[in-house]
This record gives structure tokens, sequence and C-alpha cells, in this order.
């Protein structure tokens, strides 16, 4: 069985954000991890993506960008046809919800970090 892969859109190498604390933590309890970003760079050992992954491989989707910087992701998003996305705090997007729920796709508005941390991810 091929574990689930979670893409976390807005990867940085800065190692005070948040979408690298979660990147870092996801791989840390064994999740398989695909870090998108647009900076190139390391999130510890793992290198950050700047290709976008193909269709049918991303289970979870978690956000670390702001609705705005979403927009452009919309169809890229919805076209990977994830089981979820996570709305982490401040990335809450309606839009990008609807567009999700009417393709069946389940979303949270959660925090990763939270999730994993307390056995519910």
């Amino acid at each position: 069985m091929q574990t689930p892969v979670t893409l976390v859109v807005g990867a940085t190498p800065n190692p005070e954000r948040y979408s690298f604390l979660a990147t870092a933590l996801l791989e840390e309890k064994g999740y398989a991890v695909y870090p998108f970003g647009i900076k190139k760079g390391l999130i510890n050992t793992t290198a950050i993506i700047n290709e976008w992954p193909a269709p049918g491989t991303i289970d979870t989707v978690t956000l670390y960008l702001g609705p705005n910087a979403q927009t452009e992701y919309f169809d890229a998003i919805i076209g990977l046809a994830p089981r979820r996305i996570i709305f982490n705090p401040g990335t809450e997007n309606p839009i990008l919800a609807s567009l999700a729920a009417e393709n069946g796709i389940q979303t949270i508005e959660a925090c990763t970090l939270v999730l994993l941390k307390t056995a519910q991810y």
C-alpha cells in the first residue's frame, strides 16, 4: 500500500515559518510530504519542490498561502483531486472551499501542527 502524500503549498526554507515547521513535523511523524514552494532550499534535509505534483498523487493539501495568493492555484489544487484540503489559520477561503465541495473534496479549517501534535491528522 502506498503512503498518502501531503502537499504543503507555500513551503519555505525559513525555519520560523509554519510551513517549514509543518513539513518537518509531517516527516517526523512518518508522513510522506511534497513541499511545494517558489523558493529553492531545504526543510531540514528535504528539498523544496518548485514543480507542481501530478494529479492522483496527493491525498491531502495543506495551505500556507493567504487567500489572494491561492487564486492562481485553484484549478491546479482541484485538478489534483485530493481527499481533503486543510485551511490553516489565515488561509481560509470560501471560494476554494466551495470549489472543493463541488468536486467532492473535504475541507477542514484547522492547524496542521495542532492536528499532528494531538494525533488527529
